[in-house]
């Protein structure tokens, strides 16, 4: 009997819909979903069954059964005004003519967005830029179990497809014979949702959206995890700026331009947290998009830690939140990179890029003008979902705060941009008294706080730790010394390095020292300037992390932490630190193991990078000086009345041997 029950049900709840007369209730077009029993949605993992009905503009009614729908988003599925997913049974051209044909589509609720029209406004860049894919912006009104909702936007499920990211979709069943090199659909996803793998340098979070979870097998996610780090470990080379041996090989120019173009002009917080980007077979490139996740972009987060109203005059690659952020810190500092990106961008400006946004807006906000009123009507203009910066009575003040933003920011990109090109010129961006870079000299340096002026010590057992600045301290005295583009940090008392312990994932792992070794980059530090007063951040190359002083205390051994690297880098004194130098270092502090008899000596000076013989009979150094690697390999020589330039020596431990009056002697230095 119950087995009979179930279908006359259905089929009951499906007349009763039948029945019911759908009309718009504004200009938009309008959907009706009602889920089978009319119950609430309440996963964003499990779909329901449901049936519903779309009312286009022309007031054609179009009916679907066997839909499904769940909820969707992360942060947004949190909020009142709730976005969804859903799901045909079939295949459904459903935007017509120039999009996708496919099951699953989005309902974006745009809450946290009083515009509601950030996401459209972005995929409208994307067109501008000329992106490959950019997800749909169809508007419309919801109703769901016969309460009204409000305004959504309907949106591509971002997703392997064509009309959408066009790439060729693998075998499944794979075979001996499948070529697994693509395609792939890939996301820098700070949730770590899904199929996620870390990139093994800068423990970036990549999740695999396609090959599906349910179909993706081990070879296939061992391939693209593989690929993704050749990426990053060129990037971070020594030979990254190459063109052929650099990170350029891995990557399309132009998507990379377009994409990092709009996320700067859209300030998106979210950018690179959220970072979509892909692999087609047989190619390769990795493809960067498509633009996704753009509510709370344009100036529209007021958590001040990431720059709040003043993101109008802010990078984003300086203050978002982290992600793929540091792959583009990186490609920053490679010139190439600075002049695709102005390039790109001037051209962008020229072809009218913010008349066109002012345009759209316009455009968008007239469209949404009936859909709005009803809108704010159930949910309030001025009050806050999310983390709105700013609260207007009138969905037209919320309208022109965005075109003047638009204005005001893509002004200060132009200088910014023209800031960062190689020599490029001084801009408001870039003061001429800013802190300058970090250039060690020939001084014991003592590393001080910028609260309290506590200096960084080194204690027994390898520990590091605050202590009151005291000039006769030997143990506050170091000796930094670079190692490429970065610095080693040398405890003049312990002889042993500053060092983060911690593991990539964690903060507040307490520094410490270590034997020194110049390959460890645990023991490598970037010296970051910040600000104009001459402060700067340790950023440990390893773990990323800031070393911070805790809570700022200025009690004696107080704990230096590995902490979040942040936007607040600049402005928390707790990370910020100042160098005072001390006495001067002799001529040559050298990493030499051994001093050879009174008649000569070798010596390496770290600062010219080269190794020389010093002698008060310079006619004594009349033999041939051999100089290897760790593995024994030869890899220079030189007379030792000369010197020999060892800069373009990868950094390690090397051998230095040479024969006199028949003895042979040697000498190991650390580079």
């Amino acid at each position: 009997m119950k087995r009979l029950l179930l279908p006359l049900l259905f089929t009951f709840w499906v007349m009763a819909l039948c029945a019911q007369t759908y009309v718009r209730k504004t200009n938009l077009p309008c959907i009706y979903i009602n889920t089978e029993g009319n119950k609430a949605v309440s996963s964003k993992e499990t779909y329901m069954y449901a049936t519903m009905v779309y009312v286009d503009e022309n007031d054609q009614v179009t009916q679907y059964d066997s839909l499904q729908i769940r909820g969707r988003g992360n942060s947004t599925w949190g909020l009142r005004k709730k976005p969804y997913r859903i799901k045909f049974k079939e295949k459904q051209k459903f935007l017509g003519k120039g999009y996708a044909k496919a099951k699953s589509w989005t309902l974006l609720a745009n809450a946290a967005d009083k515009t509601m029209m950030r996401n459209a406004i972005t995929s409208y860049m994307g067109d501008f830029l000329g992106m490959a894919f950019n997800p749909a912006a169809k508007f419309v009104d919801l109703e769901l179990n016969g309460v009204y909702l409000g305004t959504y936007q309907i949106s591509d499920q971002v997703d392997v497809r064509p009309h959408r990211v066009n790439v060729v979709e693998q075998d499944f069943p794979l075979t001996e014979t499948s070529d697994i090199s693509g395609g792939y659909l890939l996301e820098v996803d700070g949730f770590r949702d899904g199929n996620c793998f870390a990139t093994s340098y800068y423990g970036v979070p990549i999740r695999i959206h396609r090959p599906d979870d349910d179909e993706i097998v081990a070879k296939q996610t061992a391939w693209i995890n593989d690929y993704v780090n050749q990426f990053e470990w060129a990037l971070i080379s020594g030979d990254y700026t190459d063109e052929y041996k650099g990170y350029r090989r891995f990557v399309d120019s132009t998507s990379l331009a377009n994409w990092y173009i709009a996320t700067e002009v859209s300030a998106n917080v979210d950018g690179f947290y959220s970072t979509y980007f892909y692999k087609d077979q047989n190619d390769p490139l990795l493809y960067w998009g498509p633009l996704w996740d753009y509510d709370i972009a344009y100036n529209n987060d007021y958590r001040t830690d990431r720059g709040g109203s003043n993101t109008t005059r802010q990078l984003m690659v300086n203050v978002a939140y982290n992600g793929s952020k540091v792959w583009v810190q990186r490609m920053w500092t490679d010139p190439w990179f600075a002049r695709l990106v102005y390039r790109r961008y001037q051209k962008a400006l020229s072809d009218g890029l913010v008349d066109f946004l002012h345009q759209k807006i316009d455009s968008v906000a007239a469209l949404l003008d009936a859909s709005q009123k009803l809108n704010y009507r159930k949910w309030g203009i001025d009050t806050r979902m999310y983390h709105e910066i700013v609260l207007y009575s009138s969905y037209k003040e919320y309208v022109n705060d965005l075109k003047q933003f638009v204005s005001d920011h893509t002004e200060f990109l132009s200088s910014a941009f023209a800031a960062k090109q190689p020599n490029g010129p001084v801009t408001p961006d870039t003061p001429s008294d800013a802190t300058p870079p970090f250039v060690a000299e020939n001084y014991y340096y003592r590393v001080l706080n910028a609260g309290n002026s506590m200096a960084i010590e080194g204690g027994a057992p390898d520990q590091i730790y605050s202590y009151f600045n005291q000039s006769d301290r030997l143990a506050e005295e170091w000796i930094i010394r670079p190692v490429g583009k970065y610095f080693s940090l040398v405890n003049r008392s312990l002889n042993k390095a500053l060092n983060d312990p911690s593991p990539t994932a964690n903060v507040g792992t307490q520094l410490g020292l270590a034997e020194v070794d110049t390959t460890d980059t645990r023991q490598l530090w970037d010296i970051m300037p910040q600000g104009t007063e001459g402060y700067y951040n340790l950023r440990n190359v390893y773990t990323n992390h800031i070393a911070n002083l805790s809570g700022g205390s200025s009690n004696a051994y107080t704990n230096i932490l590995s902490y979040t690297n942040d936007s607040r880098n600049g402005t928390s004194k707790n990370r910020l630190w100042y160098f005072k130098k001390g006495d001067k270092l002799s001529p040559e502090v050298t990493g030499i193991g051994a001093v050879e008899p009174d008649e000569y000596a070798l010596a390496y000076n770290r600062d010219m990078g080269y190794l020389h013989f010093g002698s008060e009979t310079p006619d004594a150094l009349r033999f041939t000086v051999n100089v290897y690697d760790a593995t024994g390999r030869k890899v220079g020589s030189f007379m030792a009345s000369e010197k020999m330039d060892v800069n373009s020596l990868p950094s390690g431990v090397y051998v230095v041997s040479w024969t006199v009056g028949g003895h042979r002697r040697s000498a190991k230095f650390s580079k």
